[in-house]
């Protein structure tokens, strides 16, 4: 499945909500939506897995005790699969082992039950901030001689010869990172890139772009993923400047 569409890189952004009780996530839902973000729910671990593969998300919302794969085994598998892809555990289990089990397993935050909504969306809402921060301060793409300087908009060979890459390139590249090893649709390259002035714009636009890009990037940076969209090249390096 092809990514969810939205409008911008940080709100609305689209949050995958791992909760058993249907009240709980009910408000969870509405909450999250109060303040502009889409959610989307999934009811226990093997449901969760299965959206997550079809992504790509900005935030997960995750709760530990869950009937078959725990809210722990899950955390692996984004680590092992989706590694910048930001968590808050959401459970009952409030013992400090617990919390360090999370943390130290990748968690950006823990919540533990009950907790009102206002601090819900507040720890989102500092985990957002920080995660966007990471994504700005990927800078670096690199594929073999091939590097890209995104802060600097230029594409450097080893014969360092230099390209010049467009603000929107930019940010086709950006967004491809932030969601890598995840199909980005062209849906929702058009939300993001174009925000509310994309009324109108064509998915035939989207092509375009990318091809103009793969002519200076070369072979094997940007990946089609058949029926859905755009995906970084799993060969490609990102860094921090």
């Amino acid at each position: 499945m092809c990514a969810r569409s939205v409008s911008s890189l940080v709100r609305p952004t689209m949050i995958l909500i791992v909760e058993d009780d249907p009240s709980i996530r009910r408000g969870m839902v509405d909450a999250l939506r109060s303040v502009g973000h889409d959610s989307f729910e999934a009811e226990d671990g093997e449901s969760a897995l299965r959206a997550l593969a079809s992504g790509p998300f900005d935030l997960v919302l995750l709760d530990v005790m869950m009937p078959g794969i725990d809210g722990f085994e899950v955390l692996q598998r984004i680590g092992d699969h989706s590694p910048g892809l930001p968590v808050i555990m959401v459970t009952a289990r409030g013992a400090e082992g617990d919390r360090v089990r999370g943390l130290g397993g990748g968690a950006d935050d823990y919540l533990v039950k009950p907790f009102g909504m206002r601090e819900l969306l507040a720890r989102v809402e500092a985990v957002l901030r920080r995660a966007a921060t990471q994504v700005r301060g990927a800078s670096t793409l690199t594929l073999g001689d091939v590097s890209v300087d995104l802060g600097r908009r230029h594409v450097r060979t080893s014969g360092q010869t230099q390209v010049e890459i467009t603000d929107r390139e930019v940010s086709i590249l950006e967004l491809l990172a932030h969601h890598y090893e995840q199909a980005v649709s062209r849906d929702e390259l058009i939300q993001r890139l174009w925000g509310t002035a994309a009324r109108g714009i064509e998915t035939r636009t989207v092509d375009i772009h990318v091809s103009r890009l793969r002519g200076k990037l070369g072979e094997g940076f940007i990946e089609t993923v058949r029926g859905c969209g755009y995906r970084l090249g799993a060969d490609v390096q990102r860094s921090t400047a």
